[in-house]
């Protein structure tokens, strides 16, 4: 097994303890005239003259020391800059491939339409293509899109046809109608407002609470739009078994991340963040678009299956993390939805981290104030996050856990493609939203 990212943050922290407890407690930013595009971090610590008395140059070389090891970490991060960072104006696939996926949705209604008047012909398959349109094709379809861009890259070139690239086009789809799924009802237990740029499903006045139903329908057509594309292949059980697996799992992460939220902050740990993060997002948004390619191009090795799960997962992780950065100190406007972590309560990277390197005085901070509507609550978290270093923190940690997954994904021996993770890391690495 291949050691987890928390390893790395393990050590980061240790390293931050080093330095000193107070090391981020005193921290200005200003921008460096060395370095375009680029943001100088410099650290004050409160216990620079405890036990010794240093001279004013060893300071100043103590400090330029600390401002040049952050220097080499510096980030283009979207609350330091404004500028679009390198690898997030690149995509994982053409813009062609996610065109040609766009376009095959039409037919997936339509095939769903045809399905559902089976059952009734007006009403209530009327309001079934309104909530697919509005709910399924609206955001990145990075899942779909992986599903597919795994399938060309796992098939052999003979198998590589129109009608077959279709067909894992069609899955993507499902794959996207499963998402989609689980957001309207995580939209709907978090008493969500945005998503996507637009408002939550069950905000719209003749939806509300029936929203959920819509989002039961969504999920129960999954299973026929599979059977009709792979009904008759070997696999198709495996198939079914994958994606109510990755079902059961994803509502045991909203469990335990709906279960956290009731918690002490000060009762938060890696552990449980990582078992969130791997059960709610880490299965279905990574490890099912590549397992589904995998079965769809012959692949049958259990152990090839575990090393792209642990690849995979690790990735979710490191996907899960930014989503949390994001979400406190990310632009609504770039990231189409308006953070909730901090007011919901919810079991996030940073609270953990802060919960890790906080004082007493700290965690009563956060006791008073996490999980609490009040914008001034809000606000006073979001100060603290900074008080302790934590988008420095953030920084060296994303670096890092990028450069471990490269080395895991460089260590699988069985046969997969090595291209086909990087460029899965390619589009989420240094991401804006």
């Amino acid at each position: 097994m291949f050691p987890t990212a928390a390893r790395y943050l393990s050590s980061l922290l240790a390293r931050s303890a080093a330095a000193g407890p107070n090391v981020f407690a005193a921290r200005t930013i200003s921008k460096s005239s060395e370095v375009n595009n680029s943001d100088f971090m410099t650290i004050r610590s409160e216990n620079q003259n405890h036990h010794h008395q240093k001279s004013a140059t060893s300071s100043r070389n103590c400090d330029s020391k600390q401002q040049i090891r952050l220097k080499k970490v510096s980030r283009t991060l979207s609350t330091l800059n404004s500028s679009v960072p390198e690898a997030a104006t690149h995509t994982a696939v053409p813009k062609s491939e996610s065109r040609e996926f766009m376009a095959v949705f039409p037919d997936v209604v339509r095939d769903l339409t045809a399905y559902a008047t089976k059952y009734d012909k007006n009403v209530a398959t009327k309001w079934f293509v309104r909530a697919l349109q509005y709910n399924v094709p609206q955001g990145k379809k990075n899942r779909g899109l992986a599903c597919v861009l795994a399938y060309r890259m796992l098939a052999r070139p003979e198998d590589l046809t129109p009608e077959n690239i279709r067909r894992a086009q069609y899955i993507g789809w499902a794959i996207e109608m499963l998402h989609s799924m689980f957001l309207i009802m995580d939209d709907v237990m978090d008493g969500s407002v945005t998503r996507r740029g637009q408002p939550c499903w069950h905000t719209l006045d003749d939806v509300k609470l029936a929203g959920i139903n819509d989002g039961i329908m969504i999920e129960a057509a999954i299973s026929h739009l599979i059977k009709t594309q792979y009904g008759n292949e070997p696999y198709y059980p495996r198939l079914l078994e994958l994606f109510n697996d990755m079902k059961f799992i994803t509502t045991i992460g909203q469990s335990l991340d709906l279960r956290s939220a009731k918690l002490d902050v000060t009762d938060y740990t890696m552990d449980l963040y990582k078992s969130i993060v791997f059960h709610k997002t880490a299965y279905y948004t990574f490890y099912l678009p590549v397992a589904v390619a995998m079965h769809l191009t012959g692949y049958t090795d259990p152990e090839m299956f575990r090393q792209a799960k642990t690849i995979l997962l690790e990735i979710g992780q490191f996907y899960q993390t930014q989503d949390d950065f994001f979400d406190c100190f990310g632009d609504p406007a770039v990231i189409g939805k308006v953070g909730t972590d901090i007011a919901e309560g919810k079991c996030s990277w940073l609270a953990v981290v802060a919960m890790q390197r906080a004082t007493e005085e700290q965690k009563e901070i956060m006791k008073a104030c996490y999980g609490s509507t009040d914008p001034e609550n809000i606000a006073r978290v979001k100060k603290l996050y900074e008080q302790l270093g934590l988008p420095t923190t953030y920084s060296i940690y994303e670096e890092e856990s990028y450069n471990m997954i490269k080395t895991h994904i460089q260590q699988i021996s069985r046969g997969l493609p090595h291209e086909l993770f990087f460029k899965i890391m390619e589009k989420i690495y240094r991401r804006e939203a």
